[in-house]
């Protein structure tokens, strides 16, 4: 099997292929958005919830959602006999000429790409992880604000930053200094009391992740108010947790020199995030 980082399997349309035509928007100009699943068991994780967000995205961007019938077919198709992976689902505008003007009648693209299973450490997940702080400020734009769209070249320079492989993420903040998130993830801080997570919209992704984590909080009682937060507001925190597709729920025990006690987060939330976050319940085998 390819490592994490080389694609095991593709679809393009529904057929097995690696090209797509250098007139596609996706590649001209972004044009387009995509969602990241983990796989279990032969099955997407949080699959409604990818789902979803696609379809906000397409609307936003007004072109048409794919069928949901028809990325289940394929998810299941690209799925067989595979029991672990990241699926990528990438859907663009389709072929369009040159210029920025869509055509009236856009005619989408789907690209189905299966990767190898995550290979993150497994103590970044039981002893917490080692964040740091960029320099590349976050894009800001209330129309694509939690989309998540191909246009992700701040989080590209953020993460060139650094090489040190024992640091699992940096944070980043907006054009006026509020902290939105991390370069793949999202940020939740805990007070001692409730949860506070940076607002996104203005800049950042709501992730798919981040909502079951909201959602989670507030069937245990949990206060979580999305709010700005300065990096004053991160040094305050008694704990703070960052949240993915892949990765569920990674503690900060550091950010840059402030150390922080993973256990001194609410840790029946953190085991319950844990596990509905890898819980498969997508289309498969």
């Amino acid at each position: 099997m390819s490592g994490p980082g080389a694609p095991i399997r593709c679809l393009i349309d529904g057929v097995s292929g690696r090209r797509i035509p250098v007139t596609d928007r996706g590649l001209s100009y972004g044009d387009g958005l995509f969602e990241t699943l983990l796989v279990r068991d032969g099955r997407p994780c949080q699959w409604r919830r990818h789902l979803d967000r696609l379809a906000l995205g397409c609307r936003r961007l007004g072109f048409p959602t794919p069928a949901e019938s028809t990325l289940a077919g394929e998810v299941a198709g690209l799925l067989r006999g595979i029991d672990a992976g990241v699926l990528k689902v990438l859907v663009t505008r389709g072929d369009g000429g040159r210029g920025y003007a869509p055509r009236s009648d856009p005619r989408p693209r789907r690209i189905l790409t299966l990767f190898g299973a995550p290979d993150y450490p497994t103590e970044w997940h039981l002893r917490g992880v080692v964040a740091r702080t960029c320099r590349t400020p976050a894009n800001q734009n209330p129309l694509l604000a939690g989309l998540k769209h191909l246009n992700r070249l701040d989080s590209v320079l953020a993460r060139a930053e650094w090489s040190d492989p024992s640091v699992a993420e940096g944070l980043m903040a907006g054009p006026g200094g509020d902290i939105i998130g991390g370069t793949m993830t999202n940020l939740f801080l805990w007070d001692g009391a409730g949860l506070l997570t940076p607002a996104v919209d203005g800049c950042g992704i709501a992730g798919t992740v981040r909502g079951l984590a909201m959602d989670l909080a507030a069937v245990m009682g949990i206060p979580c108010v999305e709010t700005r937060l300065a990096r004053a507001d991160l040094i305050r925190a008694r704990g703070m947790f960052l949240t993915n597709s892949l990765a569920g729920v990674w503690p900060v025990r550091r950010l840059d020199a402030h150390e922080y006690d993973p256990e001194d987060l609410p840790l029946g939330l953190i085991r319950a995030l844990w596990q509905e976050a890898q819980s498969p319940e997508g289309p498969g085998q």
